[in-house]
This record gives structure tokens, sequence and C-alpha cells, in this order.
């Protein structure tokens, strides 16, 4: 019997093309394109880097992501 997973599907997507858009226009293209968990933080946050399948973290200043990567 195969084993079923419940882990998130990680999107084949750049997010380089985050990048200067606005949080919440960028926001909305992640979901969009699959991401399951898109995180949005001011520069300079101490958060968790733990890798999370289907996560999408965006650094925004000033509304504009600055910043993205993913896990």
């Amino acid at each position: 019997m195969a084993t079923s997973s419940n882990r998130p599907v990680q999107p084949q997507d750049s997010p380089g093309t985050y990048v200067g858009l606005a949080a919440d226009a960028a926001e909305r293209r992640a979901r969009m394109r699959g991401w399951t968990t898109v995180r949005s933080v001011p520069p300079g946050t101490v958060i968790t880097m733990e890798f999370r399948a289907g996560r999408i973290n965006f650094e925004v200043a000033d509304s504009v992501v600055t910043r993205c990567w993913v896990g």
C-alpha cells in the first residue's frame, strides 16, 4: 500500500520576481502560484530558520518586498 504525504508541495517559482512588489500584491501572487504559507516580516526581525515546504518569506519595508526566500 502506498503512503500518502500531507506535506505541502513546493511551487516552482522564482523568489526574485517578488522583490520590488507591493507586499499585498506579492502575497496575492504567491497564493495564486500555490504557496500555502506566506510570511512577511520587517527588516531585522529575528525568525526561526527551519525549512518548511510550501512557505515563502518576504522581508517588507515601507510596504514593499525588499527580500524574498523560500522555506
